[in-house]
């Protein structure tokens, strides 16, 4: 089954991503089994995708019907769930799959909406508020101190190629456990290695697609931007922020075509409700297809296309898309947002302020489909990295 609606609802029929995979496979095998018995011939191939569908899902038969609010709007109806009924749906369902990973729902993403949930979120987001606008200095002092660190080790490989993946996975946990814990990890830390498994791709797949995203010569027009308005002279701070405004449409477009969340985290519907005219029960699961949204040809021009001008009017100002929703919206938004902005923006710049990425000799561009997993993470790539002039002694 290669292709999902913008809206899949049921009381039974919905879980999370890593969840549905699973379930997908249990059905695929048990089906096999049943063909070899009867002796039947294998199912024909399915359908080519359709449009919003998710190319990293492989397809799969599926027994059965699965109900869904569909319909040409997805943008709208899944404002209706985020936003305009968003305490309706606030619930989360309980699934096996993340009992395990949260300990039974001890966090702030899959827990169930409740008095003990708001008071865990309002304390996240006032420490987050607290240190991303009260005292800028201590909460960038981490993220300062992993780019420095990033930078180094990026340029370990030198002339030849490598992947990026541990060394930028290692950078982006360390501001968190530097904020939480006071402590960082280093090269080869064998908790470092579980939490990498444990998380399945969550801490790298923002930061490392980035150097996905960067084509040649958008790469070149980021760098000449950063060159112009804030040079070689000083590392980038996070008041430049507005006047870069292309890096910024950059960071935008790359959450756009590749969502790290395609399929949000299932909803459930706390009380009766509707959903674009259609009753929904109580108890019902809703998931929201993020991938449909940002690729929905009603109101993104090519889609397919990587494309961070969409993100700027005729004046050049930077414009958001009503229907761009990379962390969610309403009561279940991502409680992270400011602290991941910040940390795209600060990591992102700063390496393409220092450092040049190019591929290896004769290597493939990378493959930007993806690999579905907690979140959609990119596959495999090297890089060559080199000191851009003015940082050859510095980095």
């Amino acid at each position: 089954m290669s292709s999902l609606p913008p809206f899949l609802s049921s009381p039974l029929s919905s879980s999370s991503p890593a969840f549905l995979l699973f379930l997908f496979v249990i059905v695929a095998v048990l089906l096999i089994q049943i063909n070899r018995r009867t002796g039947s011939s294998p199912a024909a191939p399915g359908p080519p995708p359709a449009r919003g569908s998710i190319p990293c899902l492989p397809w799969l038969p599926v027994a059965g019907s699965l109900p869904w609010l569909g319909g040409g709007r997805p943008g709208s109806q899944a404002k209706e769930v985020l936003l305009q009924k968003g305490r309706d749906f606030a619930g989360r369902p309980t699934m096996v799959t993340t009992d395990l990973l949260t300990r039974g729902g001890k966090d702030i993403a899959f827990s169930d909406y409740s008095l003990l949930w708001k008071r865990h979120r309002r304390l996240v987001h006032n420490s987050f508020t607290l240190f991303g606008e009260g005292s800028d200095l201590l909460f960038l002092c981490p993220v300062l101190s992993s780019v420095d660190a990033l930078c180094v080790e990026l340029l370990s490989g030198r002339k030849r190629g490598f992947d990026p993946s541990p060394a930028v996975t290692r950078a982006v946990t360390n501001v968190v456990c530097m904020l939480v814990f006071n402590t960082t990890y280093r090269h080869g830390d064998a908790e470092l290695q579980e939490v990498i498994r444990y998380n399945d791709g969550i801490v790298e797949t923002i930061t490392r697609g980035g150097l996905v995203d960067i084509y040649p010569w958008m790469k070149d027009r980021v760098q000449k931007e950063l060159d112009d308005c804030v040079g070689s002279e000083r590392p980038v701070c996070l008041s430049d922020r507005s006047r870069l405004p292309y890096l910024d449409c950059v960071i935008n477009e790359g959450m756009r075509i590749r969502p790290v969340s395609p399929i949000l985290i299932p909803h459930i519907a706390m009380t009766h409700s509707s959903i674009g005219g259609h009753s929904v029960s109580q108890g019902t699961r809703v998931l929201v297809n993020m991938w449909s949204i940002h690729h929905d040809t009603e109101h993104w021009d090519k889609p397919d296309i990587f494309n961070p001008d969409r993100f700027l009017n005729d004046q050049g100002q930077r414009v958001i898309p009503p229907c761009f929703l990379p962390f969610g919206a309403g009561p279940r938004v991502c409680v992270g947002e400011s602290l991941a902005r910040l940390e795209l923006f600060m990591f992102l710049s700063s390496l393409l302020q220092r450092l040049s990425f190019r591929l290896p000799d004769g290597a493939p561009p990378p493959n930007l489909q993806g690999r579905l997993g907690v979140v959609l993470q990119p596959l495999p790539y090297e890089v060559v990295v080199t000191p851009r002039a003015g940082w050859k002694n510095s980095v």
